[in-house]
């Protein structure tokens, strides 16, 4: 490979100092090199054994790097990287520290495609497995079947898939395995964990999230759910509108369902703070036997708006100063506390106009200015770090 010419049988390597010079030569007299080095040289922090020279990573289009044969197989490929952080290294320690990565970079890649592939009995097992599993049961396999994907169908008939990445011991070896669930998923590991018993722990543990899953459909299906756009099967989290630019953020004990969350008033004051209150004088009213969505009803005695009933006009949700519904993932949950306004914001976009106004002040975590809109007095609570 051009730039790796073997060096000897010694198989080491070294960059090569600027040919031409009497001392790259074998003279004897190396003091020629002293006279001449250049000024930059003087402040490289390596020394070349060769020359006794400081090597300058300037002189890269003249240096080239000798290896051993070894080595030179192993940075197949990477020519161009070594080239370029020769060209671009400040100095010669620089460069050997990029060096290094490059080499466990390679060594790891070589190590993978070269890794030697699973024993017969690997797929006869495996083939066996899924048959008793059953074929229906499989979702997609790689062309290695290290990596398949299963699926089931819980009591209310939603399915479910699993991921199992097989190792090339297994079933010495347990597979890891992968699930969208609202809390981790625990294989019970034994000598021989097959794929048999990790799907029936699959499938026990479908049934244990039975009920949390029926409490957030429902919420999906009958509210307007403002976050998370699309949520998953692990997602705890629903951010509901309740009314003109108010909404309520409740996070979903996924083994107790039907317990009362955790939830968060997010809108004008106005607005959130008399629900705040039903929510303290009505709490003793909560049912663990009904739903968590009709217990919200009842303790906020209100009913949720779904997103077919709510006009668009009644939940004006671009933010009043990037003018965007979503920035960075996050939808306005700052409002305007003046009823004749209610204009709604991000809390990022909010911190940095009030930042901005010479009249604005600061008070513990709490930003005091005016609304950009009606110019109102509004404020912003910051938690415990900045937006």
């Amino acid at each position: 490979m051009p730039g790796f010419p073997p060096l000897n049988a010694a198989g080491t390597a070294h960059v090569q100092c600027p040919s031409g010079s009497k001392a790259s030569r074998g003279s004897k007299d190396r003091k020629p090199w002293r006279k001449r080095k250049r000024a930059c040289c003087t402040s490289a922090p390596c020394f070349c054994p060769r020359t006794e020279r400081k090597p300058c990573m300037k002189d890269s289009l003249r240096l080239r790097l000798l290896c051993s044969w070894q080595l030179r197989t192993i940075l197949n490929g990477y020519h161009q990287i070594v080239q370029q952080r020769m060209k671009h290294s400040p100095d010669l320690m620089s460069f050997m520290m990029e060096l290094k990565m490059v080499l466990e970079v390679a060594l790891k890649n070589k190590q993978e495609i070269h890794a030697l592939p699973p024993p017969p009995q690997f797929y006869s097992s495996l083939i066996e497995e899924i048959g008793i599993l059953g074929w229906d049961k499989l979702v997609s396999a790689d062309s290695c079947f290290s990596t398949i994907k299963l699926k089931a169908e819980d009591a209310s008939g939603r399915e479910h898939l699993i991921t199992l990445k097989l190792k090339a011991k297994y079933p010495a070896e347990s597979p890891d395995c992968f699930v969208d669930f609202p809390v981790s998923f625990s294989v019970s590991r034994t000598p021989q964990s097959s794929i048999i018993s990790i799907y029936s722990q699959f499938l026990a543990a479908l049934e244990s999230f039975k009920a949390f899953w029926d409490v957030m459909d429902e919420i999906d299906e009958k509210t307007w759910v403002l976050e998370p756009e699309k949520p998953t099967r692990s997602a705890t989290a629903r951010r509901i509108a309740v009314g003109h630019n108010a909404s309520i953020n409740i996070e979903v004990d996924p083994r107790h369902p039907t317990m009362l969350p955790e939830c968060c008033f997010l809108g004008a004051d106005h607005v959130v703070k008399p629900l705040g209150i039903k929510l303290s004088r009505n709490i003793h009213l909560w049912d663990p036997e009904n739903t968590l969505l009709q217990n919200l009803k009842d303790v906020l005695e209100i009913d949720f708006p779904a997103r077919a009933i709510l006009e668009k006009s009644d939940f004006s949700m671009d933010c009043g100063i990037c003018y965007a519904f979503q920035l960075d993932g996050a939808i306005p949950d700052q409002v305007c506390d003046n009823p004749q306004c209610g204009q709604p914001f991000h809390q990022i976009c909010l911190y940095e106009w009030l930042r901005g106004l010479q009249t604005s002040r600061q008070s513990f975590n709490i930003l005091f200015g005016e609304c950009p809109y009606c110019s109102k007095p509004i404020t912003l609570k910051m938690s415990g770090r900045k937006p």
